[in-house]
C-alpha cells in the first residue's frame, strides 16, 4: 500500500471519492493500492466521474473514516 498525505487535499482522503483506500495508524495518512486507483467521485464537482487517488479539486471534504489528530490516543 502506498502512503497519501491528507494535508494535500487529493481524492484518496476526500469523503465523496469512492475508490480503494484504508485509513492509516496515523490520521495523517491514507493508504491506497497504488498511483492509478481510481474510483468515482460521489456529489462533487466531478460526480460519477472517475478519478484516480492522487485527483485534487477545490470542493475536498475530509474523509469520515480518518481520526482527526485530536481523536488519536496513546
Amino acid at each position: 500500500m502506498l502512503e497519501q498525505p491528507v494535508d494535500r487535499k487529493r481524492c484518496a482522503s476526500c469523503e465523496r471519492w469512492q475508490g480503494p483506500r484504508q485509513p492509516a495508524a496515523s490520521p495523517t495518512i491514507v493508504l491506497i493500492e497504488s498511483e492509478i486507483s481510481t474510483g468515482l467521485c460521489r456529489g462533487g464537482p466531478w460526480d460519477n466521474s472517475e478519478r484516480r487517488a492522487r485527483s485534487a479539486c477545490g470542493h475536498w471534504t475530509r474523509w469520515s473514516q480518518l481520526p482527526t489528530e485530536g481523536e488519536m490516543t496513546g
